[in-house]
């Protein structure tokens, strides 16, 4: 079991920045990848960025340039660091953590309960 917790998100104008951490608890030693998605009313969840226990990074097109990951090993914490916000980026983002349950070929995938960033003037 593991158990994800956003914090972080908030109110920003356009342009400004923020910066969301997702702790993770519980049986953390078998995650492999850890990310944040966002899901704006009406739309489909996307990938905004994603990051491996190695350091290998992902990031939407769309964010690239703007937006970095980062992990924190010593604490189990991930970081989205957001810069020059747009208003259409407005969405709950939500942390994931993806890893093998112990002792079983069998992948988990868990989600954190969302925090909301809204971006507007």
């Amino acid at each position: 079991q593991v158990q994800l917790v956003e914090s972080g998100g908030g109110l920003v104008q356009p342009g400004g920045s923020l910066r969301l951490s997702c702790a993770a608890s519980g049986s953390i030693s078998s995650i492999y990848t850890m990310g944040w998605y966002r899901q704006a009313p009406g739309m489909q969840r996307e990938l905004v960025a994603a990051i491996t226990s190695g350091g290998t990074t992902n990031y939407a097109d769309s964010v690239k340039g703007r937006f970095t990951i980062s992990r924190d090993n010593a604490k189990n914490t991930v970081h989205l660091q957001m810069n020059s916000l747009k208003p259409e980026e407005t969405a709950v983002y939500y942390c994931n953590a993806r890893g093998l349950i112990p002792g079983t070929v069998y992948e988990y995938n868990y989600w954190g309960q969302g925090t909301q960033v809204t971006v507007t003037s």
